[in-house]
């Protein structure tokens, strides 16, 4: 009987010690993700409407967790204080001028507080500061947004289709233009008539060279012409012998230099 006993007190003692380890590894984990054994600082940031933001909720920087949102409070009907607790080795990246948002994990996860980098010239924010923030957009405006772009697609294709049957149908102007072989007929003419006329133009003009009255000023335009072609051209040949000027003046020098 009482070796019964002393055994059932080791397996007693042992169960005990179990349970004592098991649960300090459970705190140990908790208090670690909730950073809880680090050395921690507090920064506020307030908001409109927080939408659906709870406390316990990550904190993220660069897209990685570094704290936890520890409280929340109605300050006002037009502001929400959210207080963040973040692990202090982040407090170097963290900038006067950083911003804070509530974004969401996936479409439709849990909302997450994150801030933004700042400057790298300003200084690094302050324990217990203010920083500002941007306000979250609401997945019902979202989907009020999508909707409303729907329905002006769906007028917009409906409009498109019934334009393209009156077209088919031979209505309107464009759809007469389409389908009516004389008006077809006579937009071709009109069109030739054009071309007519500018080669006719044409010709005027030649002809108009040779008339004793206007010979006069279109010699003086050729001249003119002939002029700037000159001075391009001796523009280009002084720019060449300059050039060729300052190859020799380098090669000289170089030459100079090695002796």
């Amino acid at each position: 009987m009482k070796t019964t006993s002393q055994s059932y007190k080791i397996k007693l003692g042992i169960f005990v010690t179990l349970g004592i380890a098991i649960l300090f590894l459970i705190i140990f984990f908790i208090g670690t993700n909730q950073n809880l054994f680090s050395s921690k600082f507090k920064i506020y940031t307030n908001f409109r409407n927080v939408s659906g933001l709870q406390v316990g909720g990550q904190v993220r920087f660069s897209g990685i967790s570094v704290g936890t949102i520890e409280n929340i409070v109605i300050i006002n009907d037009s502001t929400v204080n959210v207080e963040a607790v973040m692990d202090k080795d982040i407090k170097k990246f963290i900038k006067v001028d950083s911003k804070a948002s509530i974004t969401s994990e996936g479409v439709i996860g849990s909302k997450l507080l994150t801030i933004s980098q700042g400057s790298t010239k300003l200084p690094e924010v302050k324990d217990g500061a203010t920083i500002r923030s941007f306000e979250p957009v609401e997945f019902d405006a979202i989907l009020g947004s999508i909707k409303v772009t729907a329905e002006n697609a769906e007028i917009i294709t409906n409009e498109l289709a019934v334009l393209f049957n009156n077209i088919n149908n031979g209505q309107g102007t464009i759809g007469k233009l389409m389908n009516d072989k004389e008006m077809a007929k006579d937009l071709d003419k009109t069109m030739e008539n054009l071309r007519k006329s500018s080669k006719g133009l044409n010709e005027n003009m030649e002809a108009a060279k040779d008339n004793f009255l206007l010979r006069g000023y279109f010699k003086k335009k050729e001249k003119e012409k002939e002029k700037a072609l000159e001075e391009e051209q001796k523009a280009k040949e002084k720019a060449q012998k300059e050039k060729e000027k300052q190859e020799k003046e380098a090669k000289r020098q170089a030459e100079k230099a090695k002796k």
